[in-house]
């Protein structure tokens, strides 16, 4: 039997500590089952000032008070607090880099105030990158593999090839790093380089600089041993074409034999509609009416009024144009003129939030929004809406279509990323489990919507579309079984 190994899984958020987006969900779901599997994986992550010190039950690591940490010119001190996160047969010890001038704030990357990105995330990023590493040092654990995720932690495989090459601590550890999202690279200005403190040398095309600015993202993608991405298609995807690969596609091409792509997992012990505790009514796929109850609660809870026969299309969305929102707003009237319900969470852009918040006063009797993200309404839309709307211009894994196929929501989608590789079309007979697209244009979607509420009003066919979907499994298991087996095909 092989020994077990040491994973360092540093993220810039997770569930329940912090959470922007599906990150945070497998951040705290991909540790969890690789520790069932016998492992010791420990998180770290910032500490948020949102990250509440007496409900998680944080604590100081002695050893850990007071770590200088530089950045630029600038020296502060950090120190690290200390959290579990449990499944049913497993613990995982969570570090918290904390220092109140780099975290003590209301948002995580972007000020609630303003909607824009904190001025300073270079400095907060670059503070945390180096965080992790001056704590390895002292940590007395040490792991096999870091695996880092998206380009908050990029800097950490270039520091490792560079400013800690010779500290003894490194010297057998590998690295792997994991895109989630290659639209958003934490790209900064030329002048921000020098508050990494990396040799002058890494500034360039082959290493750090993205057509002159410093790109965490691509240093990631550079430096480290290993890249994963969180479908296979979306792995495809990124090194072909430069739609999906956000300029970066060159790189990814260069690094081909190193990408691997595999798809997301979903916990079941939270996304469930026979266990969930939030729910109106638990149902399975044996007791589907317990969904209507759910329906009803759902349209209630957004002021609309429950109607037999007519189905309720859910989202809950970034107001982003990569969420293919430019697309819904684009057909907005004509599914509207549908007989359907619209139900939608979601938070982004100000211009969305005007057009939603405008189409909400239009349709009041058909659609029910609100702004802002919460778990509990995520779930309520989740069990009780009949479709899920993701019409996605790039999707590179997407949870939300594998949580509505668990609470057999059948999912509209455009055939992107790892959309594509988690649905399968209806066709005649109601095989398949869901909706899909391909070129990314309103009208496509506005007949894809129409094909689904056609076949909505045969519910004996539309039944049979929400069992295949909840019948199968997207569990985290087989998936953290293919991670561990590259971190070990790593270190041989």
């Amino acid at each position: 039997m092989s020994k077990p190994l040491n994973i360092l899984f540093i993220t810039s958020e997770a569930e329940p500590f912090s959470k922007t987006g599906g990150l945070a969900d497998v951040s705290s779901a991909l540790p969890k089952m690789i520790r069932e599997l016998g492992h010791d994986i420990r998180i770290m992550t910032p500490r948020y000032g949102t990250i509440s010190e007496r409900k998680f039950k944080l604590h100081d690591v002695i050893r850990l008070r007071e770590i200088p940490i530089t950045v630029g010119d600038d020296t502060k001190i950090a120190s690290v607090n200390s959290s579990f996160i449990s499944s049913l047969k497993a613990k995982v010890q969570v570090y918290f880099l904390a220092n109140k001038d780099m975290y003590n704030r209301a948002g995580l990357y972007i000020d609630p105030i303003t909607h824009k990105d904190y001025p300073d995330n270079d400095a907060r990023f670059i503070f945390f990158c180096r965080g992790v590493l001056e704590t390895l040092k002292k940590l007395g654990w040490q792991p096999d593999i870091i695996h880092c995720n998206d380009w908050q932690t990029g800097l950490i495989p270039a520091y490792m090839k560079t400013v800690f090459k010779d500290e003894p601590t490194f010297k057998n550890i590998k690295t792997v790093f994991t895109v989630h999202n290659l639209g958003y690279q934490g790209a900064f200005p030329d002048k921000s380089f020098a508050k990494t403190g990396l040799p002058e040398s890494e500034f360039n095309s082959e290493g750090v600089e993205f057509y002159g600015k410093l790109n965490f993202m691509k240093a990631g993608l550079v430096y480290s041993d290993m890249i994963t991405t969180v479908s296979e298609k979306y792995a495809q995807e990124i090194t072909t074409s430069e739609e999906f690969g956000a300029g970066l596609e060159g790189i990814l091409k260069k690094r081909k034999k190193d990408l691997y792509g595999i798809i997301n997992g979903i916990d079941y012990t939270v996304w469930n509609p026979e266990t969930d505790p939030i729910i109106d009514q638990r149902y399975d796929i044996q007791s589907l009416e317990g969904k209507e109850q759910n329906k009803k609660a759902l349209v209630q809870k957004f002021g609309l009024q429950y109607k037999e026969g007519v189905p309720v299309i859910g989202c809950i969305t970034r107001l982003v144009d990569q969420k293919g929102i430019d697309l819904i707003k684009e057909i907005a009237d004509d599914m509207m003129k549908l007989d359907i319900q619209f139900i939608m969470i979601g938070l982004g852009e100000k211009r969305y939030h005007e057009y939603f918040e405008s189409l909400k006063k239009k349709y009041p009797k058909k659609a029910g929004i609100t702004f802002g993200m919460s778990e509990e309404i995520a779930h309520l839309i989740e069990a009780g809406s009949d479709m899920y709307l993701m019409p996605s211009r790039y999707e590179p894994c997407g949870l939300n279509q594998l949580y509505s196929l668990k609470y057999g929501t059948v999912p509209i989608v455009r055939a992107t990323g790892g959309l594509d590789d988690t649905i399968q079309d209806v066709t005649a007979g109601g095989n398949g489990t869901g909706f899909k697209f391909q070129k990314y244009d309103g009208k496509e979607l506005l007949k894809t919507i129409q094909r689904a509420v056609k076949i909505y009003g045969d519910q004996k066919t539309w039944q049979k579309i929400m069992r295949n979907g909840m019948a199968k499994d997207f569990s985290w298991e087989s998936s953290a079984k293919k991670y561990i087996n590259l971190y070990r095909s790593l270190l041989k």
